[in-house]
């Protein structure tokens, strides 16, 4: 028993002496999920503990990890992904679950329709701007799911309704559930290199200097997709403002005021932009590309109040609403707005990252030595209760209640729905996040880092694809930092790159892959009542996803050299 807790030392080469050799079993259970997820579609969850069970017995068997650290290791990693991860993930889909149970989405919907009827403006407000609003707040495939149920709404076609939903989502991605991806990266990174650099905060301003510039270019692509190059010509004024001004607010939200709510001032500036610029400003004329009725599927104006991501059925008739219920509609977002900037003030923050309320202790009986004969920070728990983005977002759900006059016990029925929808997400994301941690401690991250450390500098333009392939796999940037940012960065150290840079190229070309991940297809399919057609989906996204992902490939190589080092911090 004694053995089976014993201290672990990481061996990068464990068979036969050779990197190359130990790299074949070191990628055994990221082939795995690949192939689960990708090639047999079998449910994410599933695949996911079959493959942590892979990376198990590789680290038992061949790396020689002793089972007890193993399991020790596993444990960690999924403690992690509830909190605070799923933490965050959870109690921010509560909060929206509680504006469609009061009715008070249906009202924010029916204020954005009224903003203009050119079909291509609303492309821009509802997929873009309230698009990265609800990703800021939920992700995991919710603003797909929305916007697409309110497009069709608003007469799109199925497949414009579903082509512009999933390429808009792209740009908030990487500040997606309050800044979930940013915050799994700045540990799983940290704590597989002693940068100081490797943090929430520093990591996300890297990220807010890649991410703006794609922000800049997504509104000017869902007009193309909406009605091509006459698009594009009559309504870039629109599309130039909603991506500039939501570029530049995600730089200085992330770099200056907040990086949990980067996606949130950003979504919120860029839409008030647009509204503002519609005041002086319309496009030459308006087409009328509403879906003939034979393109029509039945669709609702807002989801199912038991799914926040689930389609219902009726169809409702505009109406204008009163002035006070429209400003209860936007309340909450406005106290989740309050509540983390009061809670990232200097003072306020600093206190709240002592104890009591941040706690940071090793795990119980992990002991484990790195390759440089140092243990691992890796094997230190964070557990910040009050600070936490997942905490803050149920003080802005009371709050929120009480402004939409949603009883105590209403509140607490969608709160356990909330908990019974997304069960099989909650497995998923702790099985992943067990699985990068026994990757991560065992030593079968360090020994893929130096196989791919021998492309040296190419490894620079290849760093952003790497984090596009676990995003496409996944459908979750989380999981894609969860998996590959530790490699990045020894990757990056080994072959004498910059580690932070090639952190966040794994994020930043991450959101790239989500348009193409099986699940975003399946629910944009669904939704638009295009289910079993994913392929004919696929083929209208996928040249937009390898475009856009070559800019950003070309971007972060720039970035690594004289010409762009200057945006690095």
């Amino acid at each position: 028993m004694v053995l089976m807790f014993e201290q672990f030392r990481i061996v990068t080469d464990p068979v036969a002496g050779s990197v190359g050799l130990s790299a074949i079993f070191a990628s055994l259970s990221l082939l795995t999920l690949f192939l689960l997820l990708g090639v047999l579609r079998m449910r994410a969850w599933l695949a996911g503990l079959i493959s942590l069970a892979v990376a198990l017995v590789v680290a038992i068997v061949v790396y020689s990890m002793p089972v007890g650290q193993a399991l020790l290791s596993a444990s960690e990693g999924a403690a992690f992904g509830f909190f605070p991860i799923l933490w965050i993930v959870l109690n921010a889909i509560w909060v929206y679950n509680l504006t469609v149970v009061s009715g008070h989405f249906d009202v924010l919907r029916r204020s954005m329709e009224r903003v203009s009827p050119d079909m291509r403006i609303q492309a821009i407000i509802v997929a873009f701007c309230f698009g990265a609003l609800l990703e800021a707040l939920a992700g995991f495939g919710t603003p797909v799911a929305v916007t697409v149920v309110m497009l069709m709404a608003l007469g799109f076609r199925p497949l414009h309704a579903a082509a512009v939903a999933l390429i808009a989502n792209t740009a908030p991605v990487a500040f997606g559930a309050l800044a979930t991806p940013i915050v799994t990266l700045g540990t799983v990174t940290s704590g597989a290199l002693a940068d100081p650099r490797l943090t929430t905060d520093t990591l996300g301003a890297m990220v807010g200097r890649q991410t703006p510039i794609l922000a800049v270019i997504v509104p000017l692509v869902l007009v193309a997709v909406v009605d091509g190059r006459r698009g594009v010509r009559q309504t870039w004024p629109a599309a130039v403002v909603a991506g500039l001004v939501f570029g530049l607010a995600q730089f200085v939200a992330s770099n200056y005021i907040s990086v949990p709510l980067t996606d949130i001032v950003a979504s919120l500036v860029s839409a008030a932009a647009v509204v503002l610029l519609l005041r002086i400003w319309h496009p030459a004329e308006s087409p009328d590309l509403h879906a003939s009725p034979s393109e029509s599927q039945p669709a609702v104006i807002g989801p199912d109040p038991s799914s926040p991501a689930s389609p219902g059925t009726t169809k409702q008739a505009v109406r204008r609403d009163a002035p006070a219920e429209v400003a209860r509609a936007y309340a909450p977002y406005l106290i989740i707005i309050a509540i983390f900037s009061i809670a990232n003030l200097g003072p306020i923050k600093e206190a709240l990252a002592t104890e009591p309320w941040t706690v940071v202790f090793g795990w119980p009986g992990l002991d484990i030595i790195g390759a440089d004969g140092k243990p691992l920070a890796s094997t230190n728990f964070t557990f910040g209760w009050l600070p936490a983005a997942g905490t803050l977002m149920i003080l802005a759900g009371i709050l929120t209640a009480v402004v939409l006059r949603i009883g105590p016990l209403a509140a607490l029925r969608a709160y356990a729905r909330t908990y019974a929808e997304l069960r099989h997400a909650i497995v998923t994301v702790m099985a992943v996040l067990a699985l990068a941690y026994v990757l991560n401690q065992s030593g079968q991250t360090n020994t893929l880092g130096e196989l791919f450390a021998a492309a040296g500098g190419v490894f620079l333009f290849l760093s952003s694809i790497l984090g596009w392939i676990g995003v496409a796999v996944t459908g979750s940037d989380t999981s894609s930092n969860a998996l590959f940012g530790a490699l990045q960065v020894q990757t990056a150290a080994k072959a004498g790159l910059d580690p932070l840079l090639l952190a966040a190229a794994n994020s930043s070309g991450g959101v790239l892959g989500k348009m193409i991940s099986p699940q975003n297809l399946a629910i944009a399919a669904s939704a638009v009542g295009m289910a079993g057609k994913e392929g004919d989906l696929f083929r209208r996204v996928v040249g937009w996803s390898l475009v856009l992902l070559l800019f950003m490939c070309v971007l972060v190589t720039l970035q690594g050299t004289p010409v762009l080092g200057w945006m690095v911090p």
